[in-house]
């Protein structure tokens, strides 16, 4: 795909950069720091692209030719939202919620120029088996997953060992979703 702006990924993480990095695209890394609160009325679906385009209008009036795409990702369990554990008590309460269930991951993606803005929320629902004490303490303690939202990665070893169903684009639960994205880019042609 051949498009005609530069593009900015606004994203520390490694596995979005990867991804994005795995369609071919050339892109520059930018961040700009960001309060991740909503608002109280959102449902917990509606979060994760609120956060998207908040971090997208924190690079405020962008230059001609720029194209900003930001994104934030939610995993949600029982109404409820499953941040970035802080420590192995917080991982091991996430993952023993998730075990044995189906949970939703929700990742809000804003693309933004000069003239256009478009975002989406992408949806993939993902059942894990039911998971040991020993089982979950071994990822945490090999994984260390505390930048992951709802503390684990379907791409590790508990991806691998615990999921056994998964409704939608896998790559949403890895922080981006790569097939609607694509689409989406096509657009700004």
């Amino acid at each position: 795909m051949n498009l005609n702006y530069h593009l900015i990924l606004a994203s520390k993480s490694p596995r979005r950069q990867e991804l994005l990095k795995s369609l071919g695209l050339e892109f520059e890394i930018s961040v700009k720091e960001v309060d991740e609160s909503f608002p109280p009325d959102l449902t917990c679906l509606e979060v994760a692209e609120y956060l998207a385009r908040k971090k997208s209008h924190a690079f405020g009036t962008l230059k001609s030719k720029v194209l900003v795409i930001t994104s934030d990702t939610t995993v949600i369990v029982d109404s409820e939202i499953l941040g970035k554990a802080k420590n192995k008590t917080e991982a091991t309460s996430m993952i023993k919620a998730l075990s044995g269930r189906t949970h939703q991951v929700a990742t809000g993606v804003c693309l933004r120029t000069q003239n256009k803005e478009v975002s989406f929320t992408e949806i993939t629902s993902v059942t894990f088996d039911s998971l040991s004490d020993e089982m979950i303490s071994y990822y945490i303690e090999r994984y260390k997953p505390f930048d992951k939202a709802g503390a684990y990665g379907i791409q590790e070893w508990i991806g691998m060992i615990g999921i056994n169903k998964i409704e939608g684009d896998y790559y949403n639960v890895m922080g981006l979703p790569l097939n609607r994205l694509y689409k989406e880019l096509r657009q700004f042609k």
